[in-house]
């Protein structure tokens, strides 16, 4: 534990740097109606004062750089879009598990294969998951967004009802977040929802989980070696367990899907201690302990349903994202990608 410590020291204390509250230059305003100026808004300057008032931030410079905010229609529209049913796992395959997205995965990974060493040797996540989890995200880096963040989170805190007190969080933090790094607000772009960089951590988890990887002075989630030591530190924050499984195939009677069919939620169990599974007729062909805590999980495939036993580590990426055909596409692209390098 002392050693780990010892190899964590130069990460945590970029994370524990003093919060240079000035830092960052206030962005230049255009000229925008009182109408759309973020700036003049009651509800806003009332969340800027105590926000202000509450970090020690400059009320000034929270107005000044509020009035470069603008709304995005677009963004409210892709909030508000009509719900529709959640792909079948053979429909949302396909996007991540091909050759494009595995070939890619290789040469990322063969690009970043020190680092991404080094990312194991410290968190114990293999580089497989972490080059899947950015493969996932943003096709290794080419696909992180176009919104600029502050317009994004901007748009979502004042204008989306809904969210709004989950996005106002945001919101503080990226102010947060640019002011321990210096860097402009007005400068990062990314997805609708202000997600950033090529792993995709909202405002909140880059203060949280995002490490100084490449040991430069600043986090900076689109350089690759930052963002592969953030993933990594994040599973692991979240209680990955090193060489320890993540599906396990399961072979199943009809009798046994019968019964076990009305405990899966959207196609995922809660977990169970592996014993009660096995009184229900469920009996992996892995030698598994009884009182591992397990899901059972199904994916829909073209020619029927396949069932895999979840473990701990399968609910670690569910951390990342809640869907378990992303945790599953994660997964599996991973799996492609190990067998193919060399």
């Amino acid at each position: 534990m002392m050693t780990r410590l010892l190899r964590l020291l130069p990460l945590l204390l970029v994370c524990l740097l003093p919060l240079p509250l000035m830092a960052a230059k206030p962005p230049a305003t255009s000229a925008k109606s009182a109408a759309n100026d973020y700036s003049q808004r009651d509800d806003v300057r009332a969340w800027a004062t105590e926000f202000s008032a509450k970090e020690g931030i400059d009320l000034d410079f929270l107005f000044y750089t509020l009035k470069s905010a603008k709304t995005e229609p677009r963004i409210l529209d892709l909030m508000d879009a009509p719900v529709k049913a959640p792909p079948l796992w053979f429909e949302y395959a396909p996007r991540f598990l091909n050759e494009d997205r595995i070939g890619g995965g290789v040469n990322f990974l063969s690009a970043n294969a020190t680092t991404l060493a080094r990312a194991q040797a410290y968190f114990g996540v293999p580089p497989e998951i972490v080059t899947s989890i950015i493969g996932v995200e943003t096709h290794y880096g080419r696909q992180v967004g176009k919104f600029r963040t502050l317009d994004a989170l901007a748009t979502l805190a004042f204008d989306y009802p809904r969210r709004a007190d989950y996005f106002r969080v945001e919101l503080e933090s990226f102010f947060l977040l640019a002011l321990d790094n210096n860097f402009p607000l007005i400068e990062p772009r990314g997805s609708y929802a202000g997600a950033m960089g090529i792993c995709q951590f909202m405002p909140r988890s880059y203060r949280h989980y995002a490490v100084d990887f490449d040991f430069d002075g600043r986090v900076d989630l689109w350089n690759a070696a930052d963002a592969i030591g953030s993933v990594a530190f994040y599973l692991e924050e979240h209680g990955w367990q090193p060489d320890a499984p993540i599906l396990t195939p399961l072979q199943l009677s009809p009798e046994t899907i019968a019964t076990v069919a009305p405990l899966l939620n959207n196609g995922l169990s809660d977990p169970q201690p592996l014993k009660t599974w096995r009184a229900l007729g469920v009996n992996p062909a892995d030698d598994i302990g009884d009182n591992a805590a397990v899901s059972v999980l199904m994916l829909d495939a073209d020619t029927g349903a396949a069932y895999y036993l979840a473990h701990d580590n399968f609910r670690v990426i569910l951390r990342y994202n809640k869907s378990r055909l992303y945790a599953a596409a994660v997964t599996f692209l991973a799996e492609e990608i190990k067998s193919r390098v060399k």
